[in-house]
């Protein structure tokens, strides 16, 4: 038995949290190894790089919230935090630099505007993500808030859920453009049409097993299933439990849902759905989304007449408090408080009327947080990086931004629209795999100097014909990265890159003039 199944063993994760008052008054020095692991299980990160402070993890199901619940948040980094908050890939929001002594403080403000922390780490089904305009998308299949909120409840506080072998990913969209990556998701349901001679209806299919992080890279497979909305949670629930009570828990980095179905095989996995659910489920239906990706970052019209949201870009997910707390004015003043979190560290302010998207369009502070940000800038996302996280072995976010900045400057109105990923270690937080061009962190020796340095990867997408980037460099120095991309980009397209099958990657020479040619 491995340590943290162990520990699970000991005591159910969710136990810990009548211990954390306690470890309030006695300091963090005071926690047992075991215990903070278990405070994972409300959100609570010890990190090496910062000692004696906690990352705050919170949940935001299909990042949906609201003024007053994101003011709270800022109001917590600025009062008992660094004055500063992410964005995740996951859609949620993360506190740093907070000390045990002050967690109840923290968990109180939280409970008061409806937000919590609970089962964003450790072996849980983590945050429920779905597209972010969901409710207000025109071009959308089929809505999801409800779906979404009735998993969430199904599983926060459910102690059936709080052991399970390793992390779930779930993920529920009805949206056609792929703006959450799908196949990336332990269990994810995408849209579709079902054809039932006289009729269509609309519904999803089920894709599982998607992974991105240890024990290597793999896109969800399509079970052959269609459920409708009434069905999808019964479903849900079945895959949940057969996870639970069949993965594998011996290896940790073999402990996913992947590799049940690895060696169950689709056609097993889906008769135990089936068998737990109590009846048979019909084949897949067609596939709605469209090829491409949509982000929502920038002006749109909502299915409401009359009515518009704001994609605002936050570049690379880092936000200052004192500048959310304008966002969130904005969205009071413009339309009703409520706020959205992209998948691609976007805010959207929903619910503008006609009347005044003019004069929100207008607003100084849309410079900084864009609703029309540069072709790089827009799809420019990384993962927290070293400075806060113990597996990240680059500062990711800042160099995401020196990178993007001086291929701004050289290349200009060269640049088309592209997707580019950070991610700071093979966890993949930043999804580098599913973008257009995915930057793997790493170290490196130069001149019998350690340095920081990526892998490139290039060619990635999510949607109804998925394929994970493809590595065409290795080793590039991070200091060099802007050169080498600089001769990258302008000659190779989206469309070129999705081209790129695989081939051996190559080192980059340093030292010398940089061979900035892919690998064939």
């Amino acid at each position: 038995m491995n340590k943290i199944e162990a520990i699970k063993t000991e005591r159910d994760g969710l136990a810990v949290k009548e211990l954390i008052t306690h470890y309030a008054k006695t300091g963090w020095e005071s926690i047992p190894d075991d215990d903070v692991q278990r405070l994972k299980w409300y959100g609570l990160f010890l990190r090496n790089p910062t000692p004696g402070f906690f990352m705050v993890r919170v949940r935001i199901p299909g990042g949906q919230t609201t003024s007053y619940q994101l003011r709270a948040l800022a109001e917590i980094a600025s009062t008992y935090g660094n004055g500063v908050l992410d964005l995740t890939t996951r859609q949620q929001v993360q506190l740093r630099n907070i000390k045990i002594e002050d967690v109840p403080a923290v968990f109180g403000a939280m409970d008061g505007v409806g937000l919590t922390s609970m089962q964003t780490g450790m072996d849980n089904v983590r945050n429920v993500m779905t597209c972010a305009v969901s409710g207000l998308n025109p071009d959308e299949i089929v809505e999801t808030t409800a779906l979404v909120r009735a998993i969430n409840e199904e599983i926060l506080g459910n102690p059936a859920y709080s052991n399970l072998p390793r992390k779930l990913n779930v993920a529920v969209t009805g949206c056609p453009h792929n703006c959450v990556h799908m196949e990336t998701q332990d269990l994810a349901l995408v849209p579709a049409h079902y054809d039932l001679g006289h009729d269509r209806c609309v519904g999803f299919n089920v894709l599982v097993g998607g992974k991105l992080g240890s024990g290597g890279y793999r896109i969800a497979t399509p079970l052959d299933v269609f459920v409708n909305p009434t069905e999808a949670l019964d479903v849900c629930r079945a895959i949940l439990e057969i996870y639970r009570d069949h993965g594998p828990r011996e290896n940790r980095t073999q402990a996913r849902l992947a590799f049940l179905i690895e060696e169950w095989g689709e056609v097993r996995f889906r008769a135990e759905v089936e068998a737990r659910v109590g009846k048979r489920l019909v084949s897949a239906g067609m596939d709605a989304r469209k090829t491409g990706e949509q982000d929502h970052v920038g002006i749109f019209r909502q299915r409401q007449q009359g009515m518009n949201y704001a994609g605002l870009k936050v570049l690379v997910g880092r936000v200052k408090a004192e500048d959310l707390m304008k966002i969130l004015s904005l969205a009071e003043k413009y339309g009703n408080g409520e706020i959205r979190i992209t998948p691609s560290q976007a805010l959207i302010v929903p619910n503008i009327s006609d009347r005044t998207i003019g004069d929100l369009a207008d607003e100084p502070l849309l410079k900084q947080f864009a609703y029309n940000p540069s072709a790089l800038y827009k799809g420019l996302v990384s993962c927290v990086g070293s400075d806060y996280c113990n597996l990240a072995v680059i500062e990711s976010k800042r160099r995401a931004v020196a990178v993007a900045k001086a291929l701004e400057g050289r290349l200009g109105s060269q640049l088309k629209p592209i997707t580019m990923h950070w991610s700071g270690c093979p966890a993949s937080c930043g999804n580098h795999l599913v973008a257009d061009v995915g930057l793997l962190g790493k170290k490196t020796k130069i001149d019998g100097k350690v340095v920081e340095a990526v892998d490139i990867y290039v060619g990635g997408r999510s949607g109804p014909d998925p394929k994970l980037a493809v590595k065409i460099m290795e080793d590039v120095p991070c200091d060099k990265l802007a050169s080498v991309l600089e001769g990258l980009l302008p000659y190779h397209t989206r469309d070129k890159m999705h081209r790129v099958r695989g081939g051996g990657a190559r080192k980059v020479m340093v030292g010398k003039e940089a061979n900035i040619s892919p690998a064939a």
